[in-house]
């Protein structure tokens, strides 16, 4: 019963959940810096290759689309062969796809070792996601997000800063190799960690495929499509109203900078806002961020609006994230599987819909179109989180140890209060 209890509640202490913070760090740096590493290079692709703009714009789509097609399979394996599995096969896997996306520069070969790497680098941060969501709960939970989404950021910023100056002054092949020394490194420092084993998971999936939990993989389509897909297009629409491509790569890298101060600012707001007021806000400052790029289109506006797509996504991606991680407690691996799957399907459907417009240089109609999603976006997850706030039985789950440490963790200078003890007498 109490092993039931721990589940239900996510109080998990495995050693599969003892991997070093920095390690889980490098990890989502990782994904996300060959996520966005290709987006700073589709100029000097469409040069240098016998790609097309538009056929370049494809290698970062099927990668989207094979992050989330593989995400129900890494569902399977992660509950059957652990989480520490998972993570070490999709990490040999992105160092055979970053090799290959090395050595190909014909459209289709180089678009088969895309879509490889999307399907094994796609494994990486979905798993630490269901990682925390096993070992932290409350306040303690939403905090470990905020980090991890520092950490995913950094490897975005790095990413757009420095991948097409690498390309444009050394080779874009640099920028496929990294991944893949990344890859071999992160494998070297799990090298001391313990094979996790095995799993017979008391998963109901019905629970995963819930009302509530549709509406989440709904709305995780909706954030992939304006967080993750739109914004691969500042730097193209940066070079295309005639900024170099190194500036570029420095102006759209303040979406790192929004998302580290995004992720600071969460910290202290989530112990004083409910996660329904963080999702307004988060959806709002979106907004705002492509009301600005859409109405002028113009280096100022689009430094603008990647500054603030980050502090959206430190917000509302984190609030998100932590609502998909409760939403079905007794099939956390699933549901979580399934929320990464429709935000990669989200980016993916984005850019092949665009990618004909971003062809002909209409990105200001892309940050319209986009505007518009955000606001639906916005207003769906505020009033759906209030909604399943409000539903019967929310917010019972009987107190935890680990609750009490976060809420009632008595000060370092209160001296521990003890009961008195009676002399002791003895019978002569």
């Amino acid at each position: 019963m109490a092993t039931d209890a721990a589940v239900t509640s996510g109080e998990i202490h495995n050693p599969r959940n003892r991997i070093p913070e920095p390690v889980l760090g490098a990890v989502g740096f990782l994904s996300l810096f060959d996520r966005f590493g290709t987006a700073p290079m589709l100029l000097v692709l469409a040069d240098r290759t016998p790609l097309s703009l538009g056929q370049a714009v494809q290698l970062i789509a099927v990668y989207a689309l094979f992050c989330s097609v593989g995400q129900p399979v890494w569902e399977l394996l992660s509950d059957r062969f652990g989480r520490l599995t998972v993570l070490r096969m999709a990490l040999v896997g992105g160092v055979v796809g970053g090799v290959a996306s090395a050595l190909f520069s014909a459209w289709l070969p180089l678009l088969l070792a895309r879509a490889f790497t999307g399907l094994m680098i796609g494994a990486l941060y979905p798993t630490l996601l269901t990682l925390l969501g096993d070992s932290h709960t409350g306040v303690e939970r939403a905090r470990s997000l905020s980090a991890l989404q520092i950490y995913a950021s950094l490897g975005t910023t790095v990413a757009t800063l420095t991948a097409g100056t690498i390309a444009a002054l050394l080779d874009w092949r640099l920028v496929f190799g990294l991944t893949a020394l990344g890859c071999l490194a992160l494998l070297w420092a799990l090298r001391g960690a313990a094979t996790d084993p095995a799993e017979q998971p008391s998963t109901v999936f019905r629970h995963a495929i819930s009302p509530s939990a549709l509406g989440v993989y709904g709305l995780a389509v909706l954030m992939g499509a304006v967080l993750m897909g739109v914004l691969a297009y500042v730097v193209p629409a940066l070079q295309h109203a005639g900024v170099g491509v190194g500036i570029a790569g420095m102006l759209a890298a303040t979406y790192g900078v929004g998302v580290i101060s995004g992720a600071h600012l969460m910290r202290r707001l989530v112990r004083r806002f409910s996660r329904t007021g963080l999702m307004a806000t988060g959806g709002t400052v979106l907004v705002c961020a492509y009301a600005v790029s859409s109405t002028v289109l113009a280096p100022v506006t689009l430094t603008v609006t990647a500054l603030l797509i980050g502090v959206s996504s430190a917000v509302l991606n984190v609030s998100v994230q932590g609502w998909a991680t409760e939403v079905a407690p007794r099939a956390r691996a699933t549901s979580v599987s399934l929320f990464a799957c429709s935000l990669f399907l989200g980016s993916s459907l984005s850019t092949f819909l665009t990618a004909d417009l971003a062809q002909q240089g209409r990105y200001g109609l892309i940050f319209t179109l986009a505007l518009l999603t955000s606001i639906a976006l916005t207003v769906a997850a505020a009033l759906g989180h209030a909604r399943w706030t409000r539903r019967p039985g929310h917010g019972r789950r009987r107190p935890t140890s680990r609750d009490h440490s976060l809420h009632f963790r008595r000060p370092a200078h209160d001296p521990p209060r003890t009961q008195p003890v009676a002399p002791r007498t003895t019978s002569r």
